[in-house]
């Protein structure tokens, strides 16, 4: 494997569209053609400082609400965090980079549930500079089955309690944004976990290796 070949693939969906054992997949799959583990990274999250900003986005403090515009700006400085010293020095070791979830989450989330699309793009702008990733998988899901799902894993966090029309307002987004970008592949994720994962299989076999 060669320092080119290296590249970032990010999973993206809503709550419950089993994003988790898609990474596992992927890294297996990964692992297989490359000899080598990739980096794994979560988002908001990935290093010490990301991890601290985490729990500020996803635990709810009643003495302190959240503003949209702050769980905004905290979740680019996670990002920044993460692009500049995990991501970006991965890649220019060779190695390739898993992630859950990336800016197209900002976009969908923060963009398009919460209304800020403006103000989104400029931090987006002004914090990646264009850095994108190669590939992302959109595990696409109605919002509804998807709360579902994610009810059954425990107690939901600040996130997953946002209202239904949150979530709708966050998936049109998202297939608005993958339509327009061939880098986002949409992967229907109502289907069987079986069905889902050769949808992905699919994808990734038809990378160069």
């Amino acid at each position: 494997m060669t320092q080119a070949s290296a590249k970032f693939i990010v999973v993206e969906g809503l709550e419950g569209a089993g994003k988790s054992s898609a990474i596992a997949l992927i890294r297996d799959f990964i692992e297989k053609h490359t000899g080598l583990a990739p980096v794994c990274t979560r988002e908001p999250g990935g290093t010490p400082l990301a991890e601290r900003i985490r729990d500020l986005v996803k635990i709810a403090d009643p003495s302190d609400p959240l503003c949209d515009e702050s769980e905004c700006l905290l979740i680019y400085a996670a990002r920044a965090q993460l692009v500049a010293n995990v991501i970006k020095p991965a890649l220019a070791e060779g190695k390739w980079v898993l992630g859950d979830r990336h800016n197209l989450s900002s976009l969908a989330y923060q963009g398009g549930g919460r209304g800020l699309m403006p103000l989104v793009e400029a931090v987006s702008n002004a914090t990646l500079k264009g850095f994108k990733p190669d590939l992302t998988l959109y595990l696409d899901l109605d919002p509804k089955l998807g709360l579902q799902r994610a009810a059954k894993r425990g107690e939901l966090d600040r996130i997953e309690q946002q209202a239904i029309d949150f979530f709708e307002r966050a998936r049109a987004t998202y297939l608005k944004l993958a339509s327009e970008d061939e880098r986002i592949v949409v992967i229907d994720a109502s289907q069987t976990m079986a069905e889902v994962h050769k949808d992905i299989l699919a994808v990734l076999q038809a990378m160069a290796w």
